[in-house]
């Protein structure tokens, strides 16, 4: 099972066992979004992000980690489940799919928008340095344009904080 086999991934000593278990991990979430969903919902996507990041695993470990989040990220429809692996840290090769999955989910679902800026996911996004013209930054771009523009402002770390300069002037009436 899925438990097993991230246990697998984050305790073994040897890397050709954790490269056979992120190597099945990716076989299990690449099936249908509901097993993608429920390899996420066991916090394996961060554990693959680890292996792949963790400068002791061997290049094959690195590569089927990298392989095995992709196609699960690619496969998953469960936004929160993405979540953890939006962060202005990770990887732009892995950030580039699930911004993408978030660009194509988030138009479409308005309890997703709520939940994406209620969750901070609207402000971790502004502070992703995208290559301009990547598939990533296009995925950023699309996402911003879900929301109103004084919303992506808000929580854009380069524009200065209007609302609370405001809050300074603010000279009640009455």
């Amino acid at each position: 099972g899925i438990i097993p086999l991230g246990h697998a991934l984050e305790k073994e000593t040897e890397d050709h066992l954790r490269a056979a278990a992120a190597w099945s991990l990716g076989q299990i979430g690449r099936h249908t979004p509901e097993h993608a969903k429920s390899v996420a919902d066991c916090n394996i996507l961060p554990k693959l992000l680890d292996a792949y990041l963790d400068k002791d695993s061997s290049d094959d470990l690195k590569l089927k980690a990298k392989r095995s989040l992709k196609s699960i990220v690619m496969k998953c429809v469960h936004l929160p489940a993405l979540e953890p692996l939006l962060h202005h840290n990770a990887p732009q090769n892995i950030l580039k799919y699930v911004c993408g999955q978030f660009a194509k989910i988030l138009p479409n679902d308005i309890g997703a928008k709520r939940e994406f800026v209620a969750n901070r996911g609207l402000a971790t996004l502004q502070k992703i340095k995208a290559e301009p013209g990547s598939k990533l930054a296009e995925a950023i771009q699309l996402i911003n344009k879900c929301y109103p523009p004084e919303i992506v402002e808000y929580f854009d770390p380069s524009t200065p904080n209007t609302f609370l300069d405001k809050i300074d002037t603010y000279q009640p009436s009455g």
